[in-house]
């Protein structure tokens, strides 16, 4: 490393060398002084313009101007690092789409990239958002609802880079929402069902306060059986409550329990036959008395059959045959159950496993349904990984299918 006092030392020495070399050689004496004089003049000049040190490592070099900064957003390794991300992602310069990760341009179309971001992202809260985004000071996030159809929403965030570069950040909060409604929704219609029995309780009490004994047995004994009727609808209604619940809480553990669907199905019809449930008589088996084995749960599978069971006992013409079959198509067993009653308008059918959703809800109430029943059938076969069918012609009547997977071995 040389410093400015090293560099004067070797240009006076290489003076001092020039002169001696010039008298050798028999030059005259004012040459020579004139070589030296311009000799000193040109080490000061070196030595004035030279640094006082040179940083360590670069020697005598001169350091070269340093290279000019990558882009984040044109960076290789952030295009991969965009693409592996499920939420859209969108990279701004200058208020312009530089890129775009794949859920971006599955959202809002391929033409994003190159476009202004203030277009790019229809929606006039985004608008308003974006038009602030040279403001100082960090930005908010932004709900977008409605967006991109009616009935969701988003949310759009930023991310501030260096240079006037901007990551935009969208995630979509439509399902959290429907969640969100579905959950409200639960609590509004279990509330109201459990109101109505209720009401019709106390006040039936109420009017047996009152009368002081004076009222006659038979009138009596009528305002009881409404009470005990009533009051049988809030128990039933509270088990299907916990019955739902339950089966929600053990949705993503498949079963590992190899059962007998034949022999459940079979011990639900008996136990239906041995109840006090109308139409026990209707009911028809046409299955055989072979296993059919599948990895369950032998109590959600009794209380699917039986919801299945009841609906179309509850649902069906009296005097008609309520059809219990089982069948097997290649791995997979069919389990299905038809009634002979009005039917079900194909209107219907989309919603009939929706909680508390009843096509007749005068009617069903008059039987005791609570509107679970096939919600229930629904989380049990998806649990399973059954696949649930309901087809239905008016006039003629109901039929619900469940197929689940039958063991390998089977």
């Amino acid at each position: 490393m040389f410093d400015r006092l090293s560099s004067l030392v070797i240009a006076l020495t290489l003076v001092a060398i020039a002169a001696i070399f010039a008298t050798l050689a028999g030059g005259d004496l004012l040459s020579i002084a004139m070589l030296v004089i311009a000799g000193v003049i040109a080490a000061g000049t070196v030595y004035s313009a030279l640094p006082a040190s040179l940083p360590d490592g670069l020697g005598s070099a001169v350091p070269a101007a340093e290279a000019a900064p990558v882009s984040l957003l044109r960076h290789p390794d952030f295009a991969r690092f965009i693409d592996q991300e499920k939420d859209p992602l969108l990279g701004v310069a200058d208020n312009i789409v530089t890129i775009a990760n794949d859920a971006a341009i599955r959202l809002l179309g391929r033409h994003i990239v190159g476009a202004d971001i203030r277009t790019a992202i229809r929606h006039p809260a985004a608008a308003e958002w974006l038009a602030r985004i040279n403001e100082d000071g960090p930005l908010e996030t932004v709900n977008l609802v409605d967006f991109p159809r009616p009935g969701q929403r988003w949310t759009m965030r930023i991310a501030l880079l260096s240079g006037g570069q901007r990551i935009i950040i969208l995630s979509d909060h439509s399902a959290i929402d429907a969640a969100d409604r579905m959950r409200s929704d639960f609590v509004a219609n279990a509330s109201h069902e459990l109101r109505t029995p209720l009401a019709a309780i106390l006040g039936y009490v109420e009017t047996l306060q009152d009368m002081n004994g004076d009222t006659d047995a038979p009138t009596r004994s009528r305002f009881l059986s409404i009470i005990e009727r009533e009051a049988g609808r809030m128990q039933q209604l509270v088990i299907d409550l916990l019955s739902i619940s339950r089966v929600e809480a053990d949705r993503f553990r498949r079963p590992t329990t190899p059962v007998d669907l034949a022999a459940i199905v079979r011990g639900t019809i008996a136990q239906l036959k041995d109840s006090e449930a109308a139409r026990p008589i209707d009911i028809v088996a046409t299955f055989g008395k072979e296993a059919q084995p599948m990895l369950g749960d032998a109590a959600q599978l009794g209380q699917l059959t039986h919801n299945i069971i009841s609906n179309a006992m509850k649902y069906g013409r009296p005097g008609t045959p309520v059809t219990v079959e089982m069948a097997r198509e290649g791995q997979r067993l069919r389990l299905s159950v038809s009634d002979e009653g009005d039917g079900i308008a194909p209107d219907h059918l989309p919603r009939l496993t929706e909680r508390f959703y009843r096509v007749d809800e005068a009617r069903s109430r008059s039987v005791g349904g609570t509107g679970l029943g096939l919600a229930i059938v629904k989380h049990i076969a998806e649990r399973h990984q059954g696949q649930l069918d309901i087809e239905s012609d008016l006039g003629k009547g109901t039929r619900v299918a469940v197929t689940f997977p039958l063991l390998a071995d089977g």
